[in-house]
């Protein structure tokens, strides 16, 4: 039994006593914070926070969760780290990512690891540096002399066009007079007479690209002219930007500097150095700032023991992720993978379960098959093709099942933790036609999944395009920027013990489709069952490929396979 009162405010200390009974164990290795199940002490630390904020008064920040507040709204991620102090007692680190209330520094939360806010400090002077340049460009860019001096620019490229268009418009009408003239004096006047004529002609079709030839000359001089007048007033303003880019980059490399993080044995590297062999060298935009280097940064600098860390949404779910007010989520990759993979070395962290062994011991079990194909019910949790570390996958069963195939065997694949219908084919030329099924969307597919809550609507449409997400990969985000379409239609089938079975019918096949739109605050907002990405992990993902309607590309019938999901 857990035993806490509601908080209405944090001490002014950061180590926050965790009072528990003794039928909680310590883990035995630290929590591998991009795929975890937070432990029962994140989770009592976290519910202690949550009240705190429910009712503190130290600062005010729009959530979004109350429809009275003003301002703009703003979720927030927030971490917990339960530590050892050198007395051995138990507590908690609270952290906040980014900014909370326009600022570094709530009391009780730890601090950021380099205060960019400081107005002492370098960074705030260049930005008032920058600031100031910022206010010359755009001065320079509104003045009256360059606004006209561009749409003098323009002006003469229109005049050059009209002028050009007319000419071109009088030289072809000369053309089709010309040409009759031909067929008419053909037959009218002698050899020597037509010849002539016909050099006349020529000599005015010469006159009129002679024309043309001084038109543009004319033209591209006066447009010269106007765009030498218009750099008068750019040369300026270049000048500034450039003075403006070489400042905001040697600020931006003296943070990354000062952002120095040490590790359980006491090492120390800053951004740069940390970054500088990774896929992207230069650090993004808010390295350093999330929740997660805050708090290992505080427990190392104090020599306190981390024991094991969790993070949770507060507030309103932004538009594109997926966010879930109250929900654990793991730390994000681009930003922290890098930081904390130099954090916690010295420390005896839990393996990564995606590295982990993926094995299926059984025979896949063969739904249907003939001389020319088969569909395999694909278990969850497994590979349809290698990944990068695992190489045991339906692809490589279906090649040790068919050793004498052809082609890729494969026609479309699965998401890992969905499970059910693949369809393979077991000759290139079986792979193409039933590809180009799939190209042309004929192949009708239907997936049944479990809601983790009740869906009150009976059927509808989702249209929501689809990117992945390039801060956390594998997620994906909706985007209407650079989403690529995805659209499905859903039906519900029942409700039972407070959750939604319904059948997915996917117009289109982006990854992680159904999830999105399933979870998406935009989409039906109830995520599925088992989700470990966009809800809340369980014993699997309750998403099964159902069934499967096709065209056989030999006898041409129409077939519709089906395999019950198996929950």
């Amino acid at each position: 039994m857990v035993f806490y009162q509601a908080m209405s405010q944090f001490s002014n200390s950061f180590f926050h006593p965790l009072k528990l009974d003794s039928g909680v164990s310590l883990p035995e290795k630290f929590t591998f914070p991009f795929y975890y199940e937070p432990h029962p002490l994140t989770i009592i630390a976290a519910k202690e926070l949550q009240q705190y904020l429910e009712n503190q008064t130290d600062f005010t920040h729009n959530f979004g969760l109350n429809s009275n507040q003003k301002g703009l709204v703003i979720g927030k991620m927030f971490g917990v780290m339960v530590v050892k102090n050198a007395e051995n007692e138990l507590g908690y680190l609270a952290a906040f990512s980014g900014k909370l209330a326009n600022s570094n520094y709530i009391k009780g939360f730890t601090p950021t690891v380099y205060n960019t806010l400081k107005e002492a400090g370098f960074y705030k002077q260049g930005e008032a540096k920058l600031n100031t340049l910022n206010a010359k460009i755009v001065s320079l860019e509104k003045a009256l002399p360059f606004l006209e001096a561009i749409q003098n620019v323009v002006n003469v490229k229109v005049q050059f066009e009209t002028a050009l268009n007319a000419l071109k418009t009088e030289i072809k009408t000369a053309k089709k007079l010309r040409n009759l003239k031909r067929e008419t004096e053909k037959h009218q006047l002698t050899p020597e007479s037509y010849a002539v004529f016909l050099e006349t002609l020529n000599q005015q079709s010469i006159g009129y690209q002679l024309r043309l030839k001084h038109l543009k000359l004319h033209w591209e001089q006066h447009i010269k002219d106007a765009e030498k007048h218009l750099s008068v007033f750019e040369k300026p303003i270049q000048q500034l930007k450039e003075q403006r880019a070489t400042l905001s980059a040697s600020l931006q490399k003296r943070i990354h500097e000062q952002y120095e993080f040490l590790n359980a044995e006491g090492e120390t590297k800053n951004l740069l150095t940390i970054f500088k062999n990774t896929a992207s060298p230069i650090p993004p935009a808010g390295s350093g700032e999330c929740a997660a280097p805050k708090l290992f940064q505080y427990a190392y600098e104090n020599n306190l023991k981390p024991i094991c860390m969790a993070e949770f949404w507060w507030g309103t779910s932004p538009k594109s992720e997926v966010r879930k007010h109250q929900q654990f989520y793991p730390s994000c990759r681009s930003k922290c993978e890098p930081i904390l993979g130099h954090m916690m070395q010295g420390l005896e962290v839990e393996q990564n379960p995606i590295e982990q062994s993926i094995s299926y011991k059984n025979d896949l079990e063969i739904v249907f098959e003939d001389d020319n194909l088969l569909l395999v019910n694909k278990p969850h949790e497994f590979l349809s093709v290698p990944g990068k570390t695992t190489n045991e996958s339906v692809f490589t069963k279906m090649q040790q099942y068919l050793p004498n195939a052809t082609g890729p065997l494969l026609v479309h694949r699965l998401d890992m933790s969905t499970s059910g219908l693949l369809l393979v084919a077991k000759s290139e030329r079986i792979h193409k036609q039933l590809q180009k099924q799939f190209i042309e969307r004929s192949i009708k597919k239907r997936y049944v999944a479990l809601l983790d809550g009740i869906l009150h609507t009976k059927e509808g449409n989702i249209n929501l395009p689809l990117r992945v997400d390039l801060d956390n990969r594998p997620q994906q985000l909706v985007c209407y920027e650079h989403g690529k379409p995805a659209i499905t239609n859903y039906k519900v089938v029942a409700i039972e013990h407070g959750k939604t079975r319904i059948h997915f019918y996917p117009i289109t096949g982006r990854t992680h489709q159904l999830r999105v739109h399933a979870a998406h605050s935009l989409g039906l907002k109830i995520p599925i069952v088992g989700d470990d990405l966009y809800g809340i992990k369980a014993n699997r993902l309750h998403l099964h490929a159902e069934s499967l309607t096709f065209t056989h590309p030999i006898g041409k019938e129409v077939f519709t396979i089906t395999c019950e999901a198996p929950f």
